[in-house]
Protein backbone atom coordinates (compact mmCIF):
# COMPACT_ATOMS: atom_id res chain seq x y z
CA UNK A 1 0.00 0.00 0.00
CA UNK A 2 2.34 2.43 1.04
CA UNK A 3 5.32 3.65 -1.33
CA UNK A 4 8.04 5.18 1.44
CA UNK A 5 11.35 6.06 2.26
CA UNK A 6 13.17 3.17 4.03
CA UNK A 7 13.92 5.88 6.79
CA UNK A 8 10.29 6.78 7.16
CA UNK A 9 8.85 3.41 7.77
CA UNK A 10 11.49 2.85 10.16
CA UNK A 11 11.03 6.05 11.92
CA UNK A 12 10.69 5.80 15.87
CA UNK A 13 7.11 5.46 17.20
CA UNK A 14 6.66 5.65 21.45
CA UNK A 15 3.80 3.25 22.46
CA UNK A 16 1.78 4.10 25.72
CA UNK A 17 -0.66 1.80 27.70
CA UNK A 18 -4.49 2.83 27.67
CA UNK A 19 -3.40 4.49 31.29
CA UNK A 20 -0.78 6.83 29.05
CA UNK A 21 2.01 5.12 30.20
CA UNK A 22 5.30 4.73 28.02
CA UNK A 23 5.97 0.74 27.57
CA UNK A 24 7.91 0.31 24.69
CA UNK A 25 9.22 2.31 20.87
CA UNK A 26 8.61 0.11 17.80
CA UNK A 27 8.77 1.26 13.86
CA UNK A 28 6.47 3.37 12.19
CA UNK A 29 5.73 0.46 10.57
CA UNK A 30 4.58 -1.89 13.65
CA UNK A 31 2.80 0.99 14.47
CA UNK A 32 0.58 1.60 11.45
CA UNK A 33 -0.24 -2.21 12.10
CA UNK A 34 -1.72 -1.53 15.14
CA UNK A 35 -3.52 1.81 14.20
CA UNK A 36 -5.28 -0.28 11.53
CA UNK A 37 -6.43 -3.00 13.98
CA UNK A 38 -7.68 -0.16 15.62
CA UNK A 39 -6.53 -1.05 18.78
CA UNK A 40 -4.60 1.76 18.75
CA UNK A 41 -5.14 5.83 18.25
CA UNK A 42 -2.59 8.78 17.81
CA UNK A 43 -1.56 11.07 20.42
CA UNK A 44 -0.01 14.36 19.28
CA UNK A 45 0.88 16.85 21.65
CA UNK A 46 0.01 20.10 21.03
CA UNK A 47 0.22 23.58 22.77
CA UNK A 48 1.31 21.28 25.61
CA UNK A 49 -2.01 19.95 25.35
CA UNK A 50 -2.92 16.27 24.13
CA UNK A 51 -4.60 15.76 21.28
CA UNK A 52 -6.19 11.83 19.88
CA UNK A 53 -7.14 11.27 16.45
CA UNK A 54 -8.10 8.04 14.94
CA UNK A 55 -6.65 7.20 11.31
CA UNK A 56 -9.01 8.40 9.45
CA UNK A 57 -8.54 12.24 11.53
CA UNK A 58 -4.81 11.90 11.00
CA UNK A 59 -4.90 11.18 7.61
CA UNK A 60 -7.31 14.31 6.81
CA UNK A 61 -4.83 16.47 9.47
CA UNK A 62 -1.47 14.74 7.38
CA UNK A 63 -3.05 16.38 3.71
CA UNK A 64 -3.62 20.02 5.84
CA UNK A 65 -0.22 19.71 7.00
CA UNK A 66 1.45 18.24 3.67
CA UNK A 67 0.61 21.42 1.91
CA UNK A 68 1.34 24.03 5.11
CA UNK A 69 3.61 22.42 7.81
CA UNK A 70 5.84 19.73 6.13
CA UNK A 71 9.07 20.76 8.26
CA UNK A 72 10.42 18.69 10.92
CA UNK A 73 8.03 15.49 10.36
CA UNK A 74 8.07 12.47 8.48
CA UNK A 75 6.26 11.82 5.35
CA UNK A 76 4.74 8.30 3.88
CA UNK A 77 3.69 8.44 0.39
CA UNK A 78 0.08 6.22 -0.70
CA UNK A 79 -1.07 6.42 -3.91
CA UNK A 80 -3.22 9.53 -3.95
CA UNK A 81 -1.81 11.04 -0.51
CA UNK A 82 0.93 11.57 1.94
CA UNK A 83 0.89 10.31 5.41
CA UNK A 84 2.55 11.78 8.39
CA UNK A 85 4.40 9.36 10.67
CA UNK A 86 2.97 9.78 13.84
CA UNK A 87 5.30 10.28 17.24
CA UNK A 88 3.57 8.67 20.02
CA UNK A 89 0.29 6.13 19.69
CA UNK A 90 -2.20 4.79 22.41
CA UNK A 91 -2.88 0.85 22.70
CA UNK A 92 -6.67 1.15 24.11
CA UNK A 93 -7.12 -1.98 25.59
CA UNK A 94 -3.35 -2.54 26.89
CA UNK A 95 -2.64 -1.34 30.42
CA UNK A 96 0.59 -3.72 31.54
CA UNK A 97 3.40 -1.69 32.71
CA UNK A 98 6.95 -1.45 31.38
CA UNK A 99 9.40 -4.44 32.06
CA UNK A 100 12.45 -2.81 33.91
CA UNK A 101 14.87 -4.66 32.16
CA UNK A 102 16.92 -3.44 29.66
CA UNK A 103 17.33 -5.76 26.64
CA UNK A 104 21.28 -6.65 25.80
CA UNK A 105 21.40 -5.94 22.02
CA UNK A 106 23.45 -5.05 19.72
CA UNK A 107 21.31 -1.67 19.09
CA UNK A 108 21.45 -1.22 22.55
CA UNK A 109 25.40 -1.75 23.00
CA UNK A 110 25.95 0.52 19.92
CA UNK A 111 23.54 3.34 21.50
CA UNK A 112 24.77 2.75 25.07
CA UNK A 113 28.41 3.68 23.64
CA UNK A 114 27.11 6.35 21.39
CA UNK A 115 28.85 4.63 18.17
CA UNK A 116 32.10 5.71 19.88
CA UNK A 117 35.46 3.01 19.47
CA UNK A 118 35.93 2.29 23.26
CA UNK A 119 39.92 2.20 22.53
CA UNK A 120 40.47 4.86 20.24
CA UNK A 121 37.74 7.12 20.78
CA UNK A 122 36.86 7.83 17.40
CA UNK A 123 32.81 7.79 16.11
CA UNK A 124 31.72 5.80 13.38
CA UNK A 125 28.73 4.38 11.28
CA UNK A 126 27.53 1.25 13.00
CA UNK A 127 28.18 -0.41 9.81
CA UNK A 128 31.39 -0.17 10.44
CA UNK A 129 31.75 -0.55 14.00
CA UNK A 130 32.50 -4.50 15.73
CA UNK A 131 31.92 -6.01 19.21
CA UNK A 132 34.11 -6.47 21.23
CA UNK A 133 34.62 -9.12 24.82
CA UNK A 134 37.11 -7.13 26.88
CA UNK A 135 38.25 -9.56 28.54
CA UNK A 136 38.54 -12.26 25.25
CA UNK A 137 36.12 -15.25 24.97
CA UNK A 138 39.60 -17.58 24.98
CA UNK A 139 40.57 -16.29 28.47
CA UNK A 140 37.23 -16.99 30.10
CA UNK A 141 35.73 -13.43 28.79
CA UNK A 142 31.83 -13.88 28.72
CA UNK A 143 28.86 -11.99 26.72
CA UNK A 144 27.66 -9.51 28.78
CA UNK A 145 27.12 -6.14 29.69
CA UNK A 146 29.97 -5.40 31.53
CA UNK A 147 32.19 -7.16 29.20
CA UNK A 148 31.23 -6.21 25.65
CA UNK A 149 32.04 -2.79 24.12
CA UNK A 150 32.03 -1.21 20.61
CA UNK A 151 35.72 -1.15 18.64
CA UNK A 152 36.67 -0.11 15.37
CA UNK A 153 37.50 -2.29 12.74
CA UNK A 154 41.36 -1.60 13.34
CA UNK A 155 41.53 -1.35 17.15
CA UNK A 156 39.96 -4.84 17.55
CA UNK A 157 42.46 -5.75 14.90
CA UNK A 158 45.27 -4.62 16.68
CA UNK A 159 43.97 -5.73 20.22
CA UNK A 160 43.32 -9.39 19.02
CA UNK A 161 42.76 -11.97 21.38
CA UNK A 162 44.25 -9.92 24.05
CA UNK A 163 43.04 -7.64 27.43
CA UNK A 164 43.42 -4.22 26.87
CA UNK A 165 46.51 -4.06 29.16
CA UNK A 166 48.33 -6.80 26.96
CA UNK A 167 48.06 -5.16 23.68
CA UNK A 168 49.24 -1.79 25.44
CA UNK A 169 45.19 0.05 25.16
CA UNK A 170 42.83 1.23 27.51
CA UNK A 171 39.34 1.71 27.37
CA UNK A 172 37.39 4.74 26.99
CA UNK A 173 34.78 3.73 29.81
CA UNK A 174 34.68 1.03 31.63
CA UNK A 175 31.26 -0.62 30.07
CA UNK A 176 28.23 -1.03 32.55
CA UNK A 177 24.52 -2.66 31.80
CA UNK A 178 22.32 0.59 31.53
CA UNK A 179 19.57 1.58 33.97
CA UNK A 180 17.79 3.11 31.26
CA UNK A 181 17.19 2.34 27.66
CA UNK A 182 19.90 3.83 26.08
CA UNK A 183 18.50 4.30 22.75
CA UNK A 184 15.79 6.55 24.55
CA UNK A 185 18.50 9.17 25.54
CA UNK A 186 19.67 8.92 22.16
CA UNK A 187 16.58 9.77 20.67
CA UNK A 188 15.33 12.49 22.91
CA UNK A 189 18.60 14.64 21.96
CA UNK A 190 16.48 14.89 18.57
CA UNK A 191 13.88 17.97 18.33
CA UNK A 192 11.60 15.70 16.41
CA UNK A 193 11.15 13.05 19.69
CA UNK A 194 10.55 16.49 22.18
CA UNK A 195 7.12 15.40 22.56
CA UNK A 196 7.99 12.09 24.10
CA UNK A 197 9.49 14.00 26.86
CA UNK A 198 5.97 14.49 28.53
CA UNK A 199 5.53 10.61 28.72
CA UNK A 200 8.77 9.67 29.95
CA UNK A 201 9.54 10.83 33.53
CA UNK A 202 11.45 9.05 36.05
CA UNK A 203 9.02 6.56 36.40
CA UNK A 204 9.09 5.34 32.46
CA UNK A 205 12.68 5.79 31.93
CA UNK A 206 13.39 1.71 31.35
CA UNK A 207 11.18 1.59 28.41
CA UNK A 208 11.64 -1.94 26.63
CA UNK A 209 12.32 -1.26 22.65
CA UNK A 210 11.67 -3.75 20.04
CA UNK A 211 14.18 -4.48 17.63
Amino acid sequence: MFQAEHTALDSSVLVLNKYYAAVRVVSARRAFCLLFKDIAEIVAVEDSQFQSYSFESWRELSIFRAKYEREHRDWIRCVRFELEVPRIIRLMFYDRLPRTNVKFTRRNIYARDHNRCQYCGKRFPSSELSLDHVVPRSQGGETTWTNIVCACVKCNVRKGGQRPGEAGMRLVAEPVKPKHSPLITVQLTSEKYASWKQFLNAAYWNVELRD
